[in-house]
């Protein structure tokens, strides 16, 4: 019995000190040399298999940029991100995205998400448009744990406006 009280207290104050991965982080090499040289390494449970489908199918015009990269590659990375997925995944949060979710739809970015999109419609649009922060999309502009999959709202820090508490 003691045991079980001694791991309960190690459980809840890892949790209450943000210890807990909300998503496990990208660590694929690949993905990280491919992807996360131009932007944030997005953990692949953020998003559907499907979206991860549509986004490696359309690198030639990667929201704006040329991601394009050889077959290969693509086939592994696409391999990483659908076996990751959301919806192949078991993280509370995954399971909260994928609920939110229309069937059928394919989300063309995590910021589409309805999930995404209510945890953060309170946010004034001048935070998010200030050069610091520029677009939901930067999520490590505010989620200061973000590389290592935590987006719990205790790691949250705004640039030029501090802890943000809705």
């Amino acid at each position: 019995m003691k045991r079980l009280l001694l791991i309960g207290a190690i459980f809840a104050s890892l949790s209450a000190k943000g210890g807990w991965s909300d998503f496990a982080p990208s660590n694929n090499p690949l993905y990280l040399k491919e992807c996360a040289s131009c932007h944030f390494a997005y953990q692949p449970s953020l998003m559907p298999s499907s979206s991860w489908k549509f986004v490696m199918e359309n690198l030639e015009n990667h929201y704006g940029t040329d991601a394009s990269i050889d077959e290969e590659d693509a086939k592994e990375l696409l391999n990483y991100l659908v076996s990751n997925s959301a919806d192949r995944t078991n993280s509370k949060k995954s399971r909260k995205i994928m609920r939110s979710i229309q069937p059928g739809f394919i989300y063309q970015s995590i910021t589409q998400i309805p999930y995404f999109q209510k945890k953060h419609r309170k946010i004034p649009q001048h935070l998010i448009d200030q050069k610091e922060v520029k677009s939901l999309a930067r999520c490590n502009a505010c989620h200061q744990q973000a590389p290592e999959g935590i987006y719990n709202d205790d790691s949250v820090r705004i640039p030029n406006y501090g802890v943000w508490r809705d």
